[in-house]
């Protein structure tokens, strides 16, 4: 009897174990106290086949257009697509091999842009990338309160993607981004399962915030 009960405690534990979510095991380990929206943003690969719908998606680009910008310019595009439509193959066509494999499974994937000059006066906006990098950083943040997780990706090709969608020089293609709802780990090939069931890390402050100048020499 007390050899089933042990038994049946280890099962459990070890089920316990195994079935741990990656978000889970994707939160943030903070030297110092960070929020936790900030904690629990990471870039899964795993998604569900389930939709996002128009006003969540809706709610995703209000919540980057929040975000602060040179002279309030707000240069950021996003071109969006649902699974399964044209569109989203055709962006995922653009997509490096690399990310491919488990960006088909996306809800939607985001093609973010940036205007390259200021509409008031025509001049080179210099800060149009950092701004849409921080709409872009905005608009995750806003996804996890939601539940839906989003991948930034740089590696796609670059004049594909400008000549599959005609880009004119007046825009500059800043990333990808897949969104969707999280899955398990299991239905990726490797390595992208082990990939994402690996804790993450950061480099400490100390590398790259300094009260001297002399680091930067």
């Amino acid at each position: 009897m007390i050899c089933c009960i042990a038994c049946t405690i280890f099962n459990l534990v070890y089920i316990m174990e195994v079935t741990v979510p990656s978000k889970e095991v994707k939160i943030a380990s903070t030297q110092y106290p960070v929020l936790d929206i900030i904690k629990k943003r990471w870039s899964a690969r795993a998604f569900t086949a389930q939709n996002i719908s128009k006003q969540d998606l809706h709610t995703l680009f209000e919540a980057a257009s929040w975000s602060p910008s040179s002279m309030n310019e707000q240069p950021w595009v996003y071109v969006y697509a649902h699974h399964g439509s044209e569109l989203f193959e055709q962006m995922w066509s653009c997509l490096a091999g690399g990310n491919q494999p488990w960006a088909k499974n996306a809800a939607v994937l985001v093609l973010s842009l940036c205007r390259n000059q200021f509409a008031a006066n025509q001049q080179a906006n210099f800060h149009a990338l950092y701004d849409v990098g921080a709409a872009n950083t905005v608009l995750l943040l806003q996804a996890i309160t939601m539940g839906i997780y989003g991948h930034i990706m740089g590696g796609f090709d670059r004049e594909k993607t400008k000549s599959t969608f005609a880009i004119s020089d007046n825009y500059t293609i800043a990333t990808f981004i897949a969104l969707g709802y999280l899955d398990e780990p299991s239905i990726l090939e490797e390595p992208f399962r082990t990939r994402e069931t690996t804790p993450r890390t950061r480099k400490p402050t100390a590398d790259f915030a300094f009260d001297t100048v002399e680091k930067l020499q």
